[in-house]
């Protein structure tokens, strides 16, 4: 029985708590197939997997840098910093590498204030969110624009009945796990944050690992896969829109919370955090088919996001 129970509650394990949700969005799925005609149709879940993508991007990203103990808070002014870009009249040769050029420098930036001026994740992101927002409503103020043909294509597109959302989501998951678990950098990162957790923030520099240089590429790292989500955000609004990424601040770290990443560091894996934006994309879906108000739904969330960190296991209190 105890043996049972630790692996449902992810005890004794780096991939953290997953199965629990897993067997939630299940559960979930089938109450809302049973309980709403809308939902058991083709077009619902094509929106559904429309909806869920951009979160799964986004939190692929802030689980790198959650598994070092750390949070970005600034993924969401990236997403819209992101599609203001795209919307300016220019040509997509340029445009694209802009996004991917801003997002490296902005990485570079939270990580190099973490890292080298010894700032609190959190406060080092929250500054650089706002300063991104300013960036962003000086050069969009209100949503508009139109951004160019191949990225709408890229996303509305398919290929033998087979919608492009599902390649987004096979060739960011086949990136994020050679990142993870096919390179040395995630091994890196599992070990920095398992010292972390468990007090020792030296323990990894000790044995010889470049914990600077780890964090500083998992804050690019982060930033590029928020700018990958903004992307995709961009292709399906087609436009550029200021507003459109603050609400993925919250729902990355809820994503990757109920997936099973322990936001001290060091336990958590892609798997589990894909399950957890699909929990949150369901339950959204499922609360807009309900015609439940925006902010009580972002309340619900934040309701969410607290009762999962406080169920988390966590042998050292910290984010």
């Amino acid at each position: 029985m105890k043996a049972v129970f630790a692996h449902l509650t992810g005890q004794n394990s780096r991939q953290g708590l997953w199965i629990l949700p897993l067997i939630a969005g299940i559960v979930g799925f089938a109450w809302l197939a049973v309980s709403t005609d809308q939902f058991a149709t083709p077009q619902n879940a094509k929106n559904l997997l429309a909806q869920a993508m951009p979160l799964i991007i986004v939190a692929i990203g802030q689980m790198m840098v959650v598994l070092l103990g750390g949070l970005d808070l600034s993924v969401g002014a990236v997403i819209s910093f992101t599609t203001a870009i795209l919307a300016l009249d220019a040509p997509a040769a340029i445009t694209i590498p802009a996004v991917f050029i801003a997002a490296i420098a902005i990485g570079f930036i939270n990580g190099t204030t973490v890292t080298r001026l010894n700032v609190n994740p959190i406060i080092a992101t929250l500054a650089m969110q706002m300063i991104i927002m300013g960036l962003t409503r000086l050069m969009r103020p209100v949503a508009g624009g139109e951004v160019p043909e191949v990225v709408k294509q890229l996303v509305s597109g398919a290929v033998f009945g087979v919608p492009f959302t599902v390649f987004w989501g096979l060739l960011v998951c086949l990136l994020a796990w050679k990142m993870l678990y096919g390179s040395r950098f995630g091994l890196h990162i599992f070990a920095i944050g398992g010292g972390i957790a468990s007090g020792q923030s030296d323990a990894a520099h000790t044995f010889g690992i470049a914990d600077k240089r780890t964090t500083l590429l998992a804050y690019i790292g982060c930033s590029c896969f928020a700018a990958l989500a903004g992307i995709f955000l961009a292709g399906r609004i087609v436009s550029g829109d200021p507003n459109i990424g603050p609400p993925f601040t919250l729902d990355s770290v809820t994503a990757v919370a109920i997936g099973g990443t322990q936001l001290s560091g060091g336990v958590g894996s892609l798997h589990g955090t894909i399950i957890g934006a699909l929990v949150l994309a369901l339950l959204s879906n499922g609360m807009n088919l309900a015609n439940v108000s925006a902010f009580v739904q972002t309340a619900i969330k934040g309701a969410v996001l607290l009762a999962v960190v406080a169920f988390q296991s966590r042998k050292k209190i910290g984010l």
